[in-house]
């Protein structure tokens, strides 16, 4: 069996059209069916249902699907990590799956990384927590970083990196700017730009305001942190936000931050691996970078400037 031959079953599973995954594969379609076929002859079993175009995966190509990916993973990683000692480091490309509310972090980790691996490039994808460990289990990212405590993933290796808490941001002019923190029934009355309830940290607030005995009823929702940046920076809506994004405004910006009291609450976010005994080159030095920051200091003294200033 060639490793080609499988890489090409895996694309074709997953575009789910000859066509496209003969473009993907940079080969001819008849190229493509030709590796297909002889895949199956070397398994002795059908592996696609086939009419004038894919019809879907047999039972058994559903389980060489799932086996192919680990072992072209693996392939890639034994490559990746013969090049790494020819080269004198890692050369390949490192791809992060980051939750939205984490992505002010992840700069701290590929400063890190490209500095302990200068030749290695590295793509951050935005994603949700859902789609991180799916990704993973897939192989189609090394890591991620998410949520460790709250709808913690499975099958995962965790390294903490800090601590969120949530605070109530607002324009300089807003009559909350001036306290020293905001109650989240006050804050609920608020007119409200947050995130939609698709995303993990909406489904966290909702949570926290409910056990204040409030609701959440924004009267704008965005299914990103920019959207709600932009509705803050109008000066009509108020939002509630990872402390973290603090690192985002920056001092001297228009919007001011203050703790949310009454509860007062905190999520651990971190680094997250497939948990497997033989880590890749790019999971272990990623894993290793992560171990040599201290992203919460950062924060903390990013927050505390921010609100001294504000």
């Amino acid at each position: 069996m060639l490793i080609r031959h499988l890489r090409f079953f895996v694309t074709l599973a997953e575009e789910q059209h000859f066509g496209r995954a003969a473009e993907a594969c940079n080969v001819t379609q008849p190229t493509l069916s030709q590796a297909i076929r002889k895949l199956e002859q070397d398994l002795d079993m059908v592996l696609i249902l086939r009419g004038h175009r894919f019809l879907s995966l047999t039972p058994e190509g559903e389980k060489v699907l799932m086996w192919g990916r680990q072992i072209l993973a693996d392939f890639d990683s034994l490559r990746g990590d013969l090049n790494g000692r020819r080269t004198g480091g890692l050369t390949g490309l490192l791809r992060l799956g980051v939750i939205p509310a984490a992505l002010p972090s992840v700069s701290f980790l590929s400063a890190q990384f490209s500095k302990d691996h200068p030749k290695a490039k590295i793509e951050v994808r935005s994603m949700s927590s859902r789609a991180i460990q799916k990704a993973l289990e897939t192989f189609s990212i090394d890591g991620g970083i998410t949520y460790l405590d709250n709808e913690p993933l499975e099958n995962i290796r965790r390294i903490p990196l800090y601590h969120e808490r949530y605070v109530f941001a607002c324009h300089r002019d807003h009559p909350l700017a001036q306290s020293c923190s905001v109650d989240w029934k006050v804050a609920a009355a608020q007119p409200l730009c947050l995130l939609s309830d698709d995303m993990q940290n909406r489904r966290i607030l909702n949570d926290i305001a409910a056990s204040a005995g409030v609701a959440l009823r924004p009267q704008i929702t965005c299914n990103t942190f920019l959207g709600i940046a932009t509705h803050l920076q109008a000066g009509r809506w108020c939002a509630i936000v990872p402390h973290t994004f603090g690192f985002l405004f920056g001092p001297g910006n228009e919007l001011v931050l203050r703790d949310m009291s009454s509860p007062a609450r905190s999520q651990t976010l971190g680094l997250v691996l497939l948990n497997r005994a033989l880590q890749s080159p790019m999971a272990t030095a990623l894993q290793a970078a992560a171990r040599q920051i201290d992203i919460e200091a950062e924060f903390d003294a990013t927050f505390r400037e921010l609100v001294a200033e504000g």
